[in-house]
């Protein structure tokens, strides 16, 4: 843990600069939501006040936190990166998921129903997207996310828990409709 009076001072710096590190972060990441810039600057910020106590001090506190941000930015854009796929991967991907959603119903999967389901997670905020994504086309275990990104596992569960809720509760309002 960081040191008292290194702690008060990150502390300040954290409490005045908060909603400018939001604005940085979201001005670095496209499509990115609050919440999102949020996670980033909190997962940066437990990073820091977990240091160890006989770690370097910090000097610039300024310096130090936008550059641990900008480098948690790389980290989470790089995963982004690496799940680009080509338009027949992300149909074969897309009728997997409809596959394993609708599991247990013994009619075939047209085409709109493709689309309504591939419209309905591109509208899930970029954090559920990812995890249905990750887990559900990529076939990524929470460990492997949660190694990659620093977000806990749990944390991860629950939101790819709530993304499937979000989903279903979606699809069946379109269903209605």
């Amino acid at each position: 843990m960081v040191s008292g009076k290194e702690n008060n001072n990150l502390n300040k710096f954290f409490e005045e600069e908060y909603s400018s590190l939001k604005g940085y972060v979201r001005s670095k990441i496209e499509h990115t939501t609050e919440s999102d810039a949020e996670d980033i600057i909190q997962d940066v910020a437990l990073r820091i006040f977990s240091r160890p106590t006989d770690a370097l001090p910090i000097t610039n506190i300024g310096g130090f936190v936008y550059s641990a941000i900008r480098n948690k930015i790389i980290d989470v854009m790089r995963i982004r990166k690496e799940r680009i796929y080509d338009e027949k991967t992300l149909e074969q991907l897309w009728t997997e998921f409809a596959d394993i959603f609708y599991a247990g119903s013994s009619q075939e999967y047209s085409e709109e129903l493709k689309k309504t389901l591939k419209e309905a997670i591109l509208k899930l905020k970029p954090a559920y997207r990812d995890i249905i994504v990750a887990v559900d086309f990529e076939g990524y275990s929470y460990r492997e996310i949660s190694e990659e990104t620093g977000i806990a596992q749990g944390t991860l569960m629950s939101r790819r828990h709530r993304a499937l809720s979000l989903l279903l509760k979606n699809l069946d309002v379109e269903k209605e409709i």
